[in-house]
């Protein structure tokens, strides 16, 4: 121990005297540290860190896909969830839940609050205790019991103040009164980021007990419900799932008629963790996969760096040899100096780190799950001290091993010309090599960064098919006490559009159930195609149903193909008629005109009649081919949750408050939520696209930066070592423009060695990140001709200022040197 205090001290008092090195080299590490731990604190956040529930490891939640449906994820009916609650023998407890909302009322301004209706079950599944009062008790769970109320800690605080004596107070929702029971602690939550209850929902606040009567438990139609469950101590997911898929088929023997033996039914059993990360995951491992590239590319800086050092150091450890000290003895004293280097540049990536995770927090996107949850914990200090000693070891042995192997007859000669002179051609060609890798590991980073950018500008340009320019929209909801029928919800809807299109600078207003590119309530359901015969007898088409206003399509833009827009006279007690998109109409009636043909929604009920072929419009998910697409007049079928769009040629600000205006000039008691621009929305579709884009070309400049300064290194360690050679070609003759030639040529060769790895790795690693793109192909051979110029450039770049230092050398004093 007293030796190795003396070789920090030691090594402590030469990064002292060596200002210029140590600056440059704590930066090189600080940013590769500080990038793998920024992006180390995200992925514990999202993938480490378990859910704020007991045991989270072992929360699953249910997924089916019945017989034609043509999404992956669909959601259980009451019938379902029963068997799989009495059937099962995996799990400790079942759970359903369904997402609400209320409109808030006697609290002051009225307001949307979302929440949840959960089986009494939830709580144990979470394991879960209230703070105040109590949960749902399974009495909760049987039909016309009264409705007790469980709060949220955000809501309690926000709404009550935090209140003690909450228990018992009455709330009013939808114009019901509720009796609160129960508040529950500040780490219980059921946003998306822990427990999504359905898309609809961001965060539900109140819970409810979901109250099923006997005939709800036997009801197979409306798949509306999330279930959750908990996995029994020692039953692994596999086991679960294997009784799952046993489940279904013997639903499938039990009801023929619902599920048809020829069709599809399955039940997914999903790590809830799993279910909260989603895509996240992908991108997240392609950044990771750069912060280790962009801290390989420092480590690759410093160890040239302490190569330089090195042979500046010979004749100094050739001493230390001469007068007895062994070669580990040396090699010790050395990578002890540069592991507190790497331990000085592990502070100053942290440092950096805690900057980049506050920048994270407030400017990443909304979309990201648990990104409020992103800090330095005990994981992310022992992972950042863990890489800081890695690299101290990984860029500090091998210098170290090469400083200590020395010629000590020639280093300590007194006509030793250079004070490189005992390191010969092997030191330079490591230090060429170096450059070399740093070259190639930026060439990948920086072309993965352009596939990116490429992919984003193609989104940018492709058309959704609509245009959301100059369009707001926000959303409201008609409780049942206050307009129990279908006419009176027709009314309110024609008061507010007479009202709303007398606002100033609205050319266009509707209403619609759905609204594009949204996270809300998806609106799939089962359709019979009149004269359509399917190859398989037991295909079940189904579509995505929109529920629209007549000036919807003129609103957003998107183009009649054939036929007509909906229009007044299409509201209830008249024909039932439809519009379909391009896709519906091309796979059911190829090359014929659609118009006139007939349709049916779900079980029986009327046939509606096609009046018109629209352009597809992407609903869900921009990179996805649209899903085949049908729409109902929004009079014939009235909805009570709608979204309001308009198109205005005013500041959407000023539009949606003139709206909001002319709503509570229509009910007082309605309130507006969910209020944004259309372009709003569609940029928040993009979010975690442009983030991981803009993260991956942040990587991608440091990377670069690093890559030029390790260019510049060299090269000014290749003329400094030259020197007395540069003065005889200009004694004899040489021009300067000739010298500077030779440094240049020098630098592209490395460059050209660099970029031609950099390709063969790009072409391979690339193939990776295949699903990020969109529209441009992980071999698009732009980027890799543009970066490959771009890489060439900055070498050149990086050159010039060794190479001009070369061409002014004096040829007297240069023949002179040492």
């Amino acid at each position: 121990m007293e030796t190795f205090w003396q070789d920090l001290a030691y090594g402590a008092r030469r990064l002292w005297k060596s200002r210029a090195f140590t600056i440059v080299s704590l930066l090189s590490l600080g940013i590769g540290i500080g990038a793998n731990s920024a992006i180390f604190s995200v992925t514990n956040a999202l993938l480490l860190r378990p859910l704020p529930y007991k045991d989270a490891e072992r929360l699953v939640i249910l997924w089916q896909r019945s017989p034609g449906l043509n999404v992956v994820q669909d959601w259980f009916s009451p019938g379902q969830y029963m068997d799989i609650k009495l059937e099962n023998k995996s799990f400790d407890e079942v759970a359903a839940t369904i997402g609400v909302s209320f409109n808030m009322t006697g609290r002051g301004t009225p307001e949307n609050v979302e929440g949840a209706l959960v089986t009494s079950s939830l709580f144990r599944v979470t394991g879960a205790q209230p703070l105040l009062g109590r949960v749902l008790l399974p009495e909760d769970d049987q039909k016309d019991k009264p409705q007790g109320i469980v709060l949220t800690y955000g809501f309690w605080r926000r709404q009550f103040a935090s209140d003690q004596d909450v228990i018992g107070q009455s709330l009013t929702l939808n114009d019901k009164s509720y009796t609160i029971i129960g508040v529950m602690p500040a780490d219980f939550s059921l946003n998306k980021d822990v427990m999504p209850t359905v898309d609809s929902i961001q965060r539900a606040e109140l819970l409810l007990p979901l109250q099923f009567s006997d005939g709800d438990r036997a009801e197979r139609g409306h798949e509306d419900y999330n279930v959750f469950a908990r996995l029994r101590p020692g039953v692994e997911r596999l086991r679960a799932q294997a009784e799952m898929d046993a489940l279904a088929d013997q639903m499938k023997q039990q009801y023929p008629a619902t599920y048809p033996p020829e069709g599809e039914l399955t039940i997914s059993v999903v790590p809830l963790l799993d279910q909260v990360v989603g895509d996240t995951r992908r991108a997240l491992y392609v950044l990771l996969g750069a912060v280790a590239l962009v801290l390989l590319i420092a480590c690759a800086n410093v160890a040239n760096l302490l190569l330089s050092r090195a042979a500046i150091r010979q004749k100094e450890i050739a001493i230390r040899a001469a007068v007895g000290a062994t070669r580990v003895r040396i090699i010790r004293q050395l990578v002890t100096e540069s592991l507190l280097l790497s331990f000085c540049g592990g502070l100053v990536g942290l440092m950096l780190a805690l900057v980049a995770i506050r920048l994270l927090r407030v400017f990443g996107p909304e979309n990201v799950p648990r990104l409020h949850e992103i800090n330095i914990d005990v994981r992310v200090l022992l992972f950042t001290f863990a890489i800081s000693i890695a690299t101290g070891v990984v860029f500090g042995l091998l210098p170290a091993l090469r400083a200590s192997r020395t010629d000590l007859n020639e280093i300590l000669k007194d006509g030793s010309r250079s004070s490189g002179a005992g390191f010969g051609k092997g030191h330079q060609r490591v230090r060429r090599l170096l450059v070399v890798s740093e070259i190639g590991l930026s060439l990948v980073l920086l072309i993965a960064a352009a596939l990116l950018v490429r992919s984003y500008q193609r989104i940018q340009r492709a058309s959704p098919g609509y245009d959301v320019h100059n369009v707001v929209s926000l959303r409201m909801f008609l409780p049942p006490s206050r307009y129990p029928d279908p006419s009176s919800v027709v009314t309110f809807f024609q008061k507010l559009d007479e009202r709303t299109r007398s606002v100033p600078g609205i050319e266009s207003v509707a209403t619609t159930y759905l609204l594009p590119l949204s996270s809300n309530a998806l609106g799939w359901g089962p359709v019979v195609v009149d004269g359509y015969v399917p190859q398989n007898p037991q295909e079940l088409i189904i579509s995505n149903e929109g529920f629209v206003a007549p000036d919807y399509f003129a609103s957003l833009k998107i183009p009649l193909v054939r036929g007509r827009y909906f229009d007044e006279q299409d509201r209830k007690g008249s024909r039932e008629v439809a519009i379909v998109d391009e896709s519906f109409a091309e796979r059911f009636w190829p090359g014929e005109d659609p118009i006139g043909r007939r349709v049916q929604r779900r079980d029986g009920g009327p046939w509606w009649t096609i009046v018109g072929v629209v352009s597809y419009e992407k609903e869900f998910s921009f990179e996805n081919e649209p899903a085949i697409r049908i729409y109902y007049p929004i009079n014939q079928i009235p909805v009570r949750r709608r979204y309001l769009i308009a198109r205005s040629t005013t500041d959407p600000i000023r539009t949606t408050a003139a709206i909001a205006e002319q709503i509570r000039a229509v009910d007082p008691e309605i309130p507006v939520f969910d209020a944004k621009p259309m372009e709003w929305r569609f940029n928040d579709s993009l979010a975690q696209r442009r983030f991981s884009m803009l993260m991956l070309g942040t990587f991608s400049v440091l990377a670069l930066t690093l890559a030029s300064i390790g260019i510049y290194g060299v090269m000014s360690y290749w003329v400094s070592q030259r020197t007395h050679e540069i003065g005889i070609r200009m004694a004899l003759g040489a021009a300067p423009a000739s010298v500077m030639r030779l440094v240049v040529s020098q630098a592209l060769v490395l460059t050209v060695l660099g970029i031609g790895a950099g390709l063969v790795a790009a072409f391979a690693l690339t193939r990776l990140m295949s699903s990020l793109l969109f529209g441009v192909s992980a071999s698009d051979p732009l980027p890799l001709v543009a970066i490959s110029l771009l890489l060439a450039c900055t070498a050149t770049l990086a050159s010039v200022v060794p190479a001009r230092r070369a061409a002014r050398v004096d040829p007297m004093i240069a023949l002179r040197y040492e």
